[in-house]
């Protein structure tokens, strides 16, 4: 009773889990450069003294990496849209400061002219944070160089600003955070890849499969009714053991 009860509670664990990781895939279908989740499983054995506890294990289940095929590239004709190729990352600074990554290519430029994603993160080139002053023209290389006609300036003469940094993750782990973005365990960092490109005014879709996340939705549920029903019959099993063992009135 006791070990049926605690497999089938880190089991519904697992189908919330999933469950949460399938949503926010569905919910980000039309988001630029989304990567879908996948949430994976792992054993967490139960620490303590005794042989007892050795033999005991629950499942942890979270998302820990994503799946990083490429989505549609669509020409929008916009000249701070860019689209990465390749397996290729662009470096972006996090909330709380250190370097993350990203395949979200709908830059934005404040009125500061810090240049940043669509959700707000400030975009990373070879000196830090990329700052764009006042310009009649912005375009960028498909090496990731950003070129500017300053205000007034001549058209035929641009001006090199800073490149992007790009970067590939090859042969390094990569682990996807809640805010959508890939970082190196350990405080790491990936190095800039000089052969790194994108598709300047252009952008890339999320490669979220809608019909594949409803399928893994509605296993998700089912897995969770399975597990409530052998709660259920653990429950019907300790009662029919309790009324063996009560003496005859």
């Amino acid at each position: 009773m006791d070990r049926l009860v605690h497999s089938s509670l880190s089991a519904l664990r697992g189908a919330m889990a999933r469950q949460a990781a399938t949503a926010n895939n569905l919910a980000n279908a039309n988001t630029t450069g989304f990567r879908a989740e996948i949430s994976s499983a792992r054993a967490l054995w139960v620490q303590g003294g005794g042989g007892a506890h050795a033999a005991r294990a629950i499942s942890s289940q979270e998302v820990l990496t994503a799946d990083m095929r490429s989505g549609e590239v669509t020409e929008t004709g916009r000249d701070l849209d860019i689209a990465i190729e390749g397996d290729a990352l662009l470096a972006v600074q996090a909330r709380n400061g250190e370097e993350a990554y990203t395949r979200r290519g709908d830059l934005q430029m404040a009125e500061t002219g810090l240049l940043s994603t669509g959700d707000g993160h400030p975009v990373l080139g070879e000196q830090g944070p990329i700052t764009i002053p006042p310009a009649d023209r912005i375009s960028i290389d498909r090496d990731g160089t950003i070129w500017i006609v300053p205000v007034g300036g001549d058209p035929n003469v641009p001006q090199m600003v800073d490149r992007l940094k790009l970067a590939t993750p090859a042969g390094s782990p990569l682990l996807k955070g809640l805010d959508g973005l890939f970082r190196v365990p350990n405080d790491g960092a990936l190095p800039s890849d000089p052969d790194a490109r994108l598709t300047p005014r252009s952008l890339e879709g999320s490669n979220v499969e809608a019909t594949q996340a409803l399928v893994d939705m509605i296993e998700a549920s089912r897995a969770w009714d399975m597990q409530l029903k052998l709660i259920t019959t653990a429950r019907e099993i300790d009662s029919s053991a309790a009324d063996l063992m009560r003496l005859p009135s």
